[in-house]
């Protein structure tokens, strides 16, 4: 793909509207070339977001430059390249006798990475010079905010600077450079990660820990335990293939797990040299729960869902009973942060004049009827972070309580400022083991979350695939997109929504877990707003091969779950014309 020639687009209006989450408001973007590639820095931030530190802590000692075969004279030795995509050359090459090169293709990014032995709680500045379009440098797994930062053109070698500060557990990270979707190749070389290191670069990677072992379970956690590897520093633990903790020492309890499940865990040993291969694999099930609150509503094939305005922003002021029927799974937003970290609470707006009591009967009574309803987390500037294993837990009890409280059945993620995906992993599945299979999760990401599956949005989404009802991505106030085709598609179009749901729906998500969300009328969003016939096109190709633009997937996805719309006030006020023309056909697909 060639991308457009540069021009500065107009300025991103924020998720739905200034006034609509009661004054929250998110930084605009400036779109350029007309091209996702202009808000791509939100995907982990750049250098700028966060700073150095104030250096190692007291009685470390920083070991220079972290990172392995930083200038690739040893081939690729210690980096592994997606698809094959890597080779070393020696031409251009910034210093010494070799550079990385790596060749994007449709359906890959030639990420090329390597796992570095970090000690917790420290300060990190990773560099690399790259040349080439679109080429990014960023670290993953680091217990706080995973980082990124990216050049559009360098035509010659430029250095890519960003920092980071790992958490209290983290004692690896991933590092990676990367291209973007058919793209040229891009060169990268003398790669640098400086901080404190976990011990002496030049000694030997340690071997794989043997005897891995389950010991206690209960419904949502494991014990495990492992011989200790001489040299290692630290431990990493696997989940069915994906890390969710490190340990100091040999031993650790995985918790966040659902009752009567089966997991596959695997550990690893690490120091400053790098990680060992993984352990054999031990399968242990968790035991039964006793947290399922008993019957509740399913959700149908094919659903609709609708967000509830807990404010007065000039839509029509609704009770949950006044909620159009068409509306399967409405969410109600939103739930606020409190001084706990990754805790959350719930209070009616009292300018809704709206009794607790009320707002209690009427939840009941939709539920009753066959619907149902999710305590939304986030909105535009929602200030709730869960980025370690206490505010994981005080997330998940918290909405459990809220659950309780109140009858929801579930919860909705709309966290527009990012989200760790390891320890919202862990906070919903310990949601899950608390509420049971009943419980629904939905997800509101705006288009840039969900452009890659190494975005923390799309990870978090692939993480609980097993307990996740539906994604429903904000297809506006985005700008031009890049589609699963690698081409470039204009928002308000139907292969704008296509294009961009079929990246989900090839990238791990089922097609039931695949949901368009727009909003439902002009004044509901700064942009992207499109005619519900617009939206029923966009089902139609995707479910049935029909009614498609330029844009055709190459195969159909009849159990795609349907839509959603911002807000069921705005919708209301536009005659429920939305839900009346969206809503029959949502729930007449195959």
């Amino acid at each position: 793909m060639t991308p457009p020639e540069e021009a500065v687009a107009p300025q991103v209006t924020p998720h739905r509207q200034p006034a609509l989450h009661r004054g929250r408001r998110r930084n605009a973007v400036v779109a350029v070339a007309g091209l996702v590639l202009a808000a791509l820095p939100a995907l982990g931030s750049g250098s700028a977001a966060h700073a150095a530190g104030d250096g190692p802590p007291a009685g470390t000692v920083s070991d220079g430059n972290l990172a392995r075969n930083p200038g690739f004279e040893s081939g690729l030795a210690g980096w592994t390249c997606s698809g094959g995509s890597g080779a070393v050359v020696g031409s251009p090459a910034r210093t010494g006798s070799g550079a990385l090169k790596a060749a994007p293709a449709g359906a890959d990014n030639a990420r090329c990475a390597q796992t570095v032995t970090v000690r917790p709680g420290s300060s990190y500045t990773l560099s690399a010079w790259v040349q080439g379009s679109y080429v990014y440098l960023g670290a993953d797994g680091t217990g706080t905010t995973d980082v990124s930062t990216w050049t559009p053109s360098a035509t010659s070698w430029q250095q890519l600077t960003t920092t980071f500060t790992t958490g209290p557990g983290t004692t690896s990270v991933t590092i990676y450079t990367h291209g973007w979707y058919g793209q040229p190749a891009y060169f990268a070389d003398d790669v640098t990660l400086t901080g404190p290191g976990g011990g002496d670069p030049g000694e030997p990677v340690p071997g794989a820990p043997g005897g891995l072992r389950a010991g206690a379970v209960t419904a949502s956690s494991v014990a495990l335990s492992w011989d200790a590897v001489s040299g290692a520093t630290g431990y990493n633990v696997y989940r069915d293939g994906t890390k969710v903790l490190s340990a100091e020492g040999a031993s650790a309890t995985v918790t966040g797990l659902a009752a009567s499940t089966s997991y596959r865990f695997e550990v690893s040993a690490a120091n400053a040299a790098g990680e060992s291969p993984k352990s054999a694999a031990v399968t242990a099930t968790t035991s039964p729960g006793g947290g399922d609150p008993g019957p509740g509503p399913s959700v149908p094939r094919h659903a609709v869902t609708g967000y509830w305005q807990n404010f007065n922003n000039g839509a029509t002021v609704q009770k949950i009973s006044d909620v159009q029927s068409q509306y399967d799974i409405i969410a109600v937003a939103f739930a606020d942060a409190t001084t706990t970290p990754g805790a959350v609470d719930f209070r009616l707006d009292p300018a809704l004049n709206y009794t607790e009591a009320q707002f209690k009967a009427d939840i009941a009574a939709k539920r009753a009827a066959g619907k149902s309803v999710v305590i939304s987390i986030g909105g535009e500037r929602g200030t709730v972070t869960v980025n370690d294993a206490s505010s994981a837990a005080h997330f998940a009890d918290s909405v459990y309580a809220l659950m309780q409280e109140y009858g929801f059945d579930g919860v909705d993620i709309d966290l527009e400022n990012g989200l760790n995906p390891t320890y919202m992993t862990q906070a919903l599945r310990a949601l899950s083991a608390k509420a049971g299979s009943k419980l629904v999760i939905t997800m509101a990401p705006q288009t840039i979350d969900m452009q890659s599956a190494s975005a923390g949005y799309f990870k978090t989404a692939l993480n609980i695939k097993d307990i996740l009802t539906v994604v429903n991505m904000q297809y506006y106030n985005s700008g031009s997109m890049n589609g699963c085709d690698g081409k470039v598609y204009a928002q308000g179009s139907v292969d704008f929504l296509t294009a961009l749901a079929c990246i989900q729906l090839e990238g791990g998500l089922d097609p039931s877990q695949v949901g368009l969300g727009l909003p439902a009328s002009p004044r509901a969003a700064g942009s992207g707003y499109v005619s519900p016939s617009v939206v029923n096109n966009a089902l139609d190709c995707l479910a049935k091969g029909t009614n498609c633009g330029s844009f055709k997937p190459s195969r159909t996805y009849p159990g795609i779950r349907g839509a959603m719309t911002w807000s069921t006030n705005w919708d209301a006020a536009n005659g429920s014309s939305w839900s009346g023309a969206v809503g029959p056909h949502v729930h007449g697909l195959p």
